[in-house]
């Protein structure tokens, strides 16, 4: 894999403050949306659809799924994996799995991520690397390792997406296996991803809905997550609701209540205590900009790297700059394909070995047991 040495462009984590991208504004939000209606059917699949560079935020997929794993303002991963109580740890990896669930910009999204990009970050003892194994249909690869600490992190993650009705919305299912393993307890938590719903009318905004089920096998626990988005009115939403219970018996250990962009509390249900496990200013406020610390390591598969003259068309507000050279990837990429079905070469993903079954899905098993350290890291 050849290395990069041009300019990389990297931008702010989405957070809560304005839910901001840098400096990026959407521009003329309600006029784009409009023109896209025109070209969509209801129903149709989305999958396929390459939106215009105006409507990009100056990221790839590939760095928002990476940024709710190592962007954060309080970690607590380590948290997880420092209660010595199977259910304080579990109630820790419900925390941890709400934090993940990250916001989102109305009227953008990032880039579709190219066969074999790649992201790698390193936060503090975190080492990050995720790897776009399919692009149709789209499916990346996450492995991430924090060898001092023991623990791991592997995801495959498909999004699936919808257009539904005459301009009232998109809803994006997030198929595909997290699992968080605490190696030091010998625990594998599995979970899924809540949906994203895109609404445009009658009050524009993006939330995260449906329901998550986190379990350990080896501890005997589960929850159930509940994600609720704003009313059709527009009312304040981003609710949770949710249980924490024993898996052979069903029985309720603890009632879960809140909001992911606020405060996630836990009901005792033998005493009837409550504590708060998730803050949203506590782990989302304040969250830093990855810088490059090596660029001659820096691969040239790296989305930032991958994505740069696009990014900083998007950011200089030069949409020809960026239209042009998001075209010039696209084509270069479909230029790829073609050259690799005339000779009936498949293409294989460097980092992770991919299985798919009706049954199942797609399944991301990482090829290295951790993850090196990165050119790229979070400042501490």
């Amino acid at each position: 894999m050849g290395k990069y040495v041009k300019k990389v462009v990297l931008t702010k984590p989405l957070m809560f403050e304005g839910e901001s991208c840098g400096d990026y504004n959407t521009p003329n939000l309600l006029q784009r949306i409009l023109s896209l209606f025109k070209t969509v059917r209801p129903g149709a699949d989305l999958t396929h659809f390459q939106l215009p560079a105006t409507f990009n935020i100056p990221k790839s997929q590939l760095q928002f799924y990476g940024e709710s794993v190592y962007c954060f303002s309080k970690d607590l991963l380590s948290i997880c994996n420092n209660c010595d109580n199977p259910l304080d740890r579990f109630t820790s990896v419900v925390a941890w799995s709400i934090s993940t669930t990250r916001p989102l910009i109305f009227g953008s999204a990032p880039y579709n991520p190219i066969l074999g990009e790649t992201h790698h970050v390193s936060s503090g003892n975190l080492n990050v690397l995720l790897e776009q194994v399919s692009h149709h249909p789209p499916v990346t690869g996450l492995h991430a390792t924090n060898e001092k600490e023991n623990i791991e992190i592997i995801w495959c993650q498909q999004p699936v997406a919808k257009f539904y009705g005459i301009g009232t919305s998109v809803e994006a299912e997030v198929h595909g296996k997290r699992q968080l393993k605490l190696h030091k307890y010998k625990e594998t938590y599995e979970m899924n991803s809540p949906n994203l719903l895109v609404r445009f009318i009658p009050v524009p905004g993006t939330e995260w809905v449906g329901n998550v089920r986190i379990k350990c096998q080896e501890n005997g626990l589960e929850a159930e997550l509940c994600f609720r988005g704003r009313s059709l009115l527009g009312r304040r939403g981003r609710a949770i609701k949710g249980r924490i219970y024993e898996s052979l018996s069903m029985k309720t250990l603890y009632e879960i209540d809140g909001h992911w962009d606020r405060t996630v509390s836990v009901k005792d249900m033998q005493n009837g205590k409550r504590k708060v496990i998730f803050d949203a200013k506590e782990v989302l406020y304040g969250l830093k900009t990855p810088v490059v610390k090596d660029s001659q390591a820096v691969w040239a598969s790296e989305s930032a790297a991958v994505w740069t003259e696009v990014s900083q068309g998007i950011l200089n507000e030069e949409w020809e700059k960026a239209r042009d050279a998001k075209k010039a990837i696209e084509e270069e990429q479909r230029k790829l394909l073609s050259e690799r079905e005339s000779v009936g070469e498949s293409w294989l993903p460097k980092h992770f070995n991919v299985t798919q079954s009706r049954e199942r899905g797609w399944d991301c098993s990482p090829i290295q047991e951790t993850v090196p350290p990165a050119p790229i890291v979070v400042p501490l």
